[in-house]
């Protein structure tokens, strides 16, 4: 079985794309499985310029086949911030607490709260880049936190189809509609096809 390495030393995310990807031909590995990895600077305009970033220098650090993803949060009365800087949005070593107080309090006279969560996933070998998906959610940001489950933005990301939070959601229903298992959903087939060559 053939080695995916998963572009993240973000716990909560790995665990999220180990059970996006259980069932796929592919032995899963994380980035805090190797010692000698160079940072990757994610440094791009564009969630999709720093997914293929990660994905082609991981992938051809490790020599092996790379998943990587970059996700925003775009927020429509905020000029789409904070987009591409969602993870750091407060500070270079911020807290998903202190992101979601920034966007609230950003937030606190704006009526129109409409907002999107995007994640555009790259594949790579270490010949160069293989394929790209993207997977959006339309929502609004809510006036205060709902849930206690999932990470980041979730406990303030209303989901327009389902009218809760993704924090009020279970694991098994976020991860049928979330940004990401729709980005996963779309590259799955060119994993699969990948994965069963021999």
């Amino acid at each position: 079985m053939q080695n995916l390495v998963i572009a993240t030393h973000n716990p909560d995310k790995l665990k999220e794309m180990q059970i996006l990807l259980a069932d796929l031909p592919f032995q899963l590995v994380g980035m805090d499985a190797f010692t000698h990895l160079p940072p990757v600077e994610e440094d791009q305009p564009t969630i999709l310029g720093n997914a293929a970033k990660k994905a082609l220098q991981i992938a051809q650090a490790t020599r092996m086949l790379c998943l990587a993803d970059d996700t925003g949060l775009f927020i429509d009365c905020l000029d789409g911030l904070p987009g591409v800087h969602s993870a750091r949005w407060a500070g270079e070593h911020c807290s998903y607490l202190d992101n979601r107080l920034k966007a609230l309090e950003m937030l606190q006279n704006c009526d129109r709260r409409s907002a999107s969560f995007r994640t555009v996933i790259a594949l790579a070998s270490p010949q160069g880049i293989i394929a790209f998906k993207e997977g959006r959610v339309d929502g609004e940001i809510t006036r205060e936190e709902l849930g206690t489950n999932g990470f980041g933005y979730d406990s303030i990301f209303l989901v327009k189809a389902t009218g809760k939070t993704f924090a009020q959601m279970s694991d098994e229903d976020k991860n049928q509609l979330s940004h990401r298992a729709l980005a996963i959903a779309a590259i799955r087939p060119i994993l699969f096809k990948l994965g069963n060559m021999e």
